[in-house]
C-alpha cells in the first residue's frame, strides 16, 4: 500500500494491517515491493553483520540477518543457523511476501544457503517450508561452543541470539563456583558456565523438552553430568524453596521471557520482576554475582535499574553495578525507532 497526503503526493511504501498498527513502512517514497527490494535491504544487513564480524567466522556461524525494524524491515526477522535461514514473519504483509524474500535470501547466499525455513509467528498462520524437505534441528557454533536448534518446535525461532555476548561475558564470573542458570531453555548460560571451568551448574526450566534440549547440548559438547544438575520446575517455586536456600549459589541467572508484552501489563511485570529478582537476592553468598535480564520492551533499562534497587532493599542485600547489558550488534536499533531496544540486564555483585 502506499501512503499519501491530502494532495495524492506518495510519502510511503508500508504493508497494511488491521491490527494496531495500520501501517508499517517499508519505505519513504514510492517502492515496488518485489525481490530486488529484499535484495538490497538484506544485502546491507549482511554487510553490516560482516562488519561487525559475524560473517565466515569460524567460532561463531548463527546470527540475526534481519532484525525488523533495525534493518528497515518492520514485521521481519530471519535467524540465519549454519546455513538455515529461518524467516519468521510478524505481519500479513510479510507474510504474503514470504516467496520474494527466499528468492532474495538465494540471491544473497547462493551455495552458502542449505535450506529456507518460514515460521510464523502468527500462530494462526500455518508455518511454509521452503521447498524440498526441511531438517528440523541444525547444530551451531557460537564463540566454539556447539548448541543444537530446532527450528520447528523450539521458542522463537529456535534460539536465543541476543543473549550471545552476555553468555561470553556470564563464564568470566563461573569458573570454580556454584551456578543456578534459571529459565535456562536450551542451557545456553549453562554451557558457557561448564566450558569455564564452574565447579557445579544447575539448569532450571519448567520444560521437559527444554530439559532435554540441555541434555542433548551437554552431549555434544563433551560435558560431563557429574557436574551439572537438571531441575524441571518453577523457577520462583525453587527459589522459594529450602532445597534453593540450601545450596548456597554463588552466580545466579535469571534470564525469564517477557512479563509484559503491553503497558497495560508493565505494573503487574515489574512487580514480578522486583519478586523473583529479590528471592534470588536472598539465598545468594555473600560475594556473589547476580546476572539479570528483562526482554520486556516496555519496561525501560531506568525502570528495571529501579525496579533491581526495591529487590535489593526488599532483599536486605547490597548489590553494586558491574556491567549493564543489552542485545548485540546483529539486533541494531533503528534510531527512529527507539522502541527496538528490547534486552537490558545487569550484573551485580551481591554483598
Amino acid at each position: 500500500m502506499f501512503i499519501a497526503d491530502h494532495t495524492g503526493n506518495i510519502l510511503a511504501t508500508a504493508h497494511y494491517s488491521d491490527g494496531s498498527i495500520a501501517a508499517r513502512v517499508l519505505a519513504f517514497s514510492q517502492e515496488e515491493i518485489n525481490v530486488e527490494f529484499y535484495t538490497n535491504r538484506i544485502t546491507s544487513a549482511f554487510q553490516i553483520r560482516k562488519l561487525s564480524g559475524l560473517i565466515q567466522n569460524e567460532s561463531t556461524n548463527a546470527y540475526r540477518l534481519i532484525h525488523a525494524e533495525g534493518d528497515q524491515l518492520p514485521g521481519l526477522v530471519i535467524d540465519f543457523y549454519n546455513g538455515t535461514a529461518v524467516v519468521q514473519t510478524h505481519s500479513k504483509g510479510m507474510t504474503n511476501d514470504f516467496g520474494l524474500i527466499s528468492k532474495a535470501l538465494e540471491r544473497c547466499f547462493g551455495a552458502d544457503l542449505k535450506q529456507v525455513v518460514h515460521k510464523s509467528a502468527d500462530k494462526k498462520s500455518e508455518n511454509i517450508p521452503g521447498d524440498g524437505s526441511v531438517e528440523a534441528t541444525v547444530e551451531i557454533l557460537e564463540h566454539g561452543n556447539a548448541f543444537v536448534v530446532n527450528h520447528q518446535t523450539g521458542q522463537k525461532t529456535g534460539f536465543f541470539l541476543d543473549q550471545r555476548e552476555n553468555r561470553a561475558l556470564s563464564g568470566q564470573y563461573s569458573k570454580d563456583k556454584k551456578v543456578l542458570n534459571a529459565f535456562c531453555y536450551s542451557g545456553g548460560f549453562s554451557i558457557y558456565a561448564l566450558k569455564a571451568g564452574a565447579a557445579m551448574v544447575h539448569s532450571l526450566d519448567s520444560s521437559a523438552k527444554a530439559m532435554a534440549l540441555v541434555d542433548e547440548n551437554l552431549e555434544i559438547n563433551g560435558l560431563s553430568s557429574a557436574n551439572h544438575k537438571s531441575i524441571t520446575a518453577d523457577a520462583m517455586d525453587y527459589l522459594n524453596s529450602d532445597e534453593a536456600q540450601d545450596e548456597k549459589y554463588d552466580v545466579i541467572i535469571l534470564d525469564p521471557p517477557a512479563f509484559a508484552k503491553h503497558r497495560s501489563a508493565r505494573h503487574k511485570a515489574v512487580q514480578a520482576y522486583k519478586r523473583l529478582n529479590a528471592r534470588a537476592l536472598r539465598i545468594m553468598k555473600p560475594g556473589g554475582v547476580l546476572i539479570t535480564f528483562s526482554c520486556s520492551q516496555v519496561v525501560t533499562p531506568d525502570l528495571f535499574n529501579h525496579t533491581m534497587a526495591a529487590a535489593a532493599i526488599e532483599a536486605n542485600r547490597h548489590v553494586r553495578i558491574l556491567h549493564h547489558l543489552h542485545q548485540p550488534e546483529d539486533h541494531p536499533i533503528s534510531i527512529f525507532h527507539p522502541e527496538g531496544e528490547y534486552l537490558k540486564g545487569l550484573v551485580l555483585a551481591v554483598s
